[in-house]
């Protein structure tokens, strides 16, 4: 029987494997793959600019570090408004001005709410920050326990005073000390956070506290603290609490820095033309219920939001601090040196605020 012989299979070119034939021969289909995935790149582009900015993932993050204070509040509000602005906010809460600034010289924020005396000293020890704009006024009272029989600075020779130490209230007691002449040998001070020092002034562990707000107001509505004196009768005035941001944000994402402050801007000045909005965000987003609406409203009426600074104010607490030597800065900053407010300028033209 003859052998059954197999029809051939037709060779391809030398040196080339059928699985190469194969993929030659799908070329274009990838050519037409290639060619949608260009599409769909065009679409979505389109679908950016027709319904919006990108989503959260793909816009600028910038690292904001707050204090859990009523006045403010605007400036953490500025996270939840901050996809309108086509930014990200990454907040992060702090117990008072001074690690704000600790956190900035780390490399761990590019903005800062503080009040102008952590600013302002760390300026003076060679950090390079600016002030970029100022949100709230005043925010501080000095009060004494309502049987202690305090009635005026001059009273507290002797006395045991609680103050934060590093806050403005350091400051404004220091002046007001030396209004009368009195000076720190003279009495006894205490040094605790804001809370605390409530604490204290319940359990009659001092005399008098110079206190910030809104635990000033629940002192004095909770009747474990009465009012001595608002302490705005100083060159200071009413101190202006300031956004610092770091030189480095600063000059190197303009355009970032521009957003947040457009963002900035646009959360102050909600809270100024709406108190009640400022006040459910206040309350609730903030102290969680621990802060009652009658008590917001006390703390308010003494510490306003605000869009005004000068480095005039900046040169004057400077000066006062420089005085009583608080804040150990190696050599005081001129305020005109390094509060910039074009960017607050722009973003308040901007917006239509004068």
């Amino acid at each position: 029987m003859g052998s059954l012989i197999q029809p051939a299979m037709r060779a391809g070119p030398p040196g080339r494997s059928a699985l190469h034939t194969s993929l030659r021969t799908s070329a274009p289909s990838r050519r037409v793959a290639r060619r949608g995935v260009r599409l769909a790149t065009l679409l979505a582009a389109s679908a950016v600019l027709a319904f919006g900015a990108l989503p959260a993932s793909a816009q600028e993050v910038i690292r904001v570090g707050n204090l859990k204070l009523a006045h403010f509040a605007g400036v953490s509000y500025i996270k939840e408004i901050a996809s309108s602005c086509g930014i990200t906010v990454d907040l992060k809460i702090f117990a008072k001005g001074p690690d704000v600034m600790q956190a900035i010289l780390a490399g761990e924020l590019d903005v800062g709410a503080t009040a102008s005396e952590a600013a302002i000293s760390g300026r003076g020890n060679g950090a390079p920050i600016y002030i970029v704009g100022g949100f709230a006024s005043g925010g501080a009272r000095l009060l004494a326990v309502p049987d202690s029989g305090i009635k005026t600075v001059a009273d507290l020779k002797g006395k045991k005073v609680g103050v934060t130490r590093g806050s403005i209230q350091e400051v404004l007691l220091a002046a007001e000390m030396g209004k009368v002449g009195l000076t720190p040998k003279d009495l006894t001070i205490i040094y605790l956070g804001y809370p605390d020092l409530n604490q204290a002034l319940l359990q009659k562990q001092v005399d008098a506290i110079m206190q910030t707000e809104p635990q000033s107001a629940q002192a004095i509505a909770r009747g474990f603290g009465t009012e001595m004196l608002k302490p705005y009768d100083t060159p200071i005035g009413a101190p202006v609490r300031t956004l610092v941001m770091s030189e480095k944000f600063y000059n190197g994402s303009p355009e970032a820095a521009k957003k947040f402050m457009a963002c900035f801007v646009k959360a102050q000045k909600t809270f100024m033309d709406d108190p009640k909005a400022a006040e459910k965000f206040v309350t609730q987003d903030v102290f969680k219920g621990q802060l009652t609406a009658e008590e917001f409203q006390e703390a308010l009426a003494n510490s306003p939001y605000t869009l005004s600074i000068t480095a005039d104010h900046i040169q004057k607490t400077t000066d006062v601090m420089a005085k009583y030597g608080i804040g150990k800065m190696s050599t005081p900053a001129k305020a005109a040196d390094w509060v910039k407010l074009d960017l607050l300028d722009a973003a308040k033209a901007s917006a239509g605020i004068n």
